[in-house]
């Protein structure tokens, strides 16, 4: 605990405004539910159209994240964490602020074109940003239990805003979201160190078409070697596998499971609350106590292992759902599947070199917003087909019984995963970095 602490420290004012970010997000997250049903299809418990433009909405996200995600994780490397961390976390204001004005069926289409590109600048790049910052102040052999403490404090974050969005009244929560989210960017821009120092440029003078070229080439080249830097490495190469397979299934269950819950039991914001608390508090205690105790005896392969094994659980038990309390007992594994993020980054982290932390963590994230672009295309009709009244067979719950084949496979290119180069290749980066210098 107090080791967990003092590596926090030099984070505090990173963890703040994203503590506070995260809980202004999550306390929205049960009310949306509603708000878009009521608003698309009134007084039904179903509702079709809710499922598909959520689909449509991952599939879209998931086609820009592709080169987005990469793209800020190297812009993140060679024009600082601060700047980055500003963007992203400045694009949800907006549309939460319409739907804190009107809820009709227009605003919620105005609501979901503007999420969208929000999604495309923030989800997964936050993360990725913020692990990067980390990896520059924490030596290597405390990432781990860094990073846990940084995903503990998400789901801390998630915990407190179900609890807001359970005991605050439905006309206040947008209101109370959107003064959060305009807090984070102004501490952020007055406290927040920078770590990384940007190299001057030398094309300063040159015409915009010339500077627009550069901009390309570099941009390029960056991809380029960050696609050579993790294909070269057996480790990067295999966790990449483990994060797209995983990423398949959990980003579709994701997508529909709320839906699906509505539909299949009535659950209402104060359930969605409840499971989301639940796992919540589990997810703290795990990520902030368990794994960096259990992380120095069994390393970080065998935590993911089992936090994999705990997500097929999870899939398996809400597909097969034959009670209201059954989604209960399904949540309670996500307590343990919360281990896979980070214990994925401190694999990914170890693999690189610090110079490419934000490279490595950018475009392993690319791999999985493909998961997010795919998912939905499979997900969203299956779920609303086995909904309906023509379903073939009687399985509400079968497109995520479905997604949890994907989680299968992911599991199994875990357990054969590399990480003994991680020490080899730390030892020649070490060997060649003062002649590098030199040169």
């Amino acid at each position: 605990m107090a080791s967990g602490f003092w590596e926090l420290r030099p984070l505090l004012h990173l963890l703040l405004p994203l503590c506070v970010h995260w809980v202004a997000e999550e306390m929205t997250v049960s009310v949306l539910v509603d708000v878009v049903t009521n608003a698309l299809c009134p007084g039904q418990s179903t509702c079709s159209e809710a499922i598909y433009i959520s689909g449509l909405q991952q599939t879209v996200v998931g086609v820009f994240k592709m080169v987005v995600l990469p793209l800020l994780g190297q812009l993140a490397d060679e024009y600082g964490r601060k700047p980055l961390l500003l963007i992203t976390v400045s694009t949800t204001i907006v549309p939460f602020t319409l739907l804190a004005f009107n809820q009709s069926k227009e605003f919620v289409y105005a609501y979901y074109v503007l999420r969208t590109i929000s999604y495309i600048i923030s989800q997964g790049s936050i993360f990725c940003i913020a692990v990067a910052y980390a990896a520059d102040v924490v030596n290597e052999s405390k990432r781990a239990a860094a990073f846990s403490w940084i995903t503990g404090l998400f789901s801390a974050s998630h915990v407190l805003g179900n609890v807001l969005a359970r005991f605050l009244p439905e006309k206040y929560i947008f209101l109370v979201s959107i003064a959060l989210l305009i807090f984070v960017p102004v501490y952020t821009q007055f406290f927040l160190v920078e770590t990384v120092e940007s190299a001057p440029r030398k094309d300063q003078e040159s015409s915009c078409l010339k500077k627009a070229v550069n901009v390309l080439d570099r941009r390029y080249k960056s991809m380029r070697d960050a696609a050579l830097m993790v294909v070269g490495s057996p480790t990067l190469r295999g966790i990449s596998f483990v994060s797209f397979f995983y990423e398949l299934g959990m980003s579709g269950i994701s997508a529909v499971l709320l839906f699906y819950l509505k539909a299949v039991f009535g659950f209402n914001k104060n359930q969605f609350s409840e499971i989301l608390m639940m796992v919540g508090i589990g997810s703290i205690v795990s990520q902030i106590l368990v794994l960096p105790l259990l992380n120095p005896f069994v390393g970080e392969k065998v935590i993911l292992c089992v936090a994999l094994l705990a997500s097929i659980a999870y899939a398996l038990f809400y597909g097969l759902a034959w009670a209201s309390w059954v989604p209960y007992l399904s949540a309670s594994f996500g307590v343990i599947y919360v281990l896979v993020k980070p214990s994925t980054y401190a694999i990914i982290s170890k693999a690189s070199g610090l110079n490419n932390q934000g490279k490595a963590q950018g475009f392993i994230a690319g791999v999985q917003s493909i998961s997010s672009l795919l998912s939905p295309l499979a997900m969203s009709p299956l779920t609303s087909w086995f909904l309906s009244t023509d379903a073939p067979f009687n399985c509400k719950g079968f497109s995520i019984i479905v997604a949890s084949i994907c989680l299968m496979v992911s599991l199994s290119c875990a357990c054969m995963l590399d990480t003994e180069e991680n020490s080899t290749n730390d030892e020649r980066e070490d060997i060649e970095e003062p002649l590098i210098s030199h040169t």
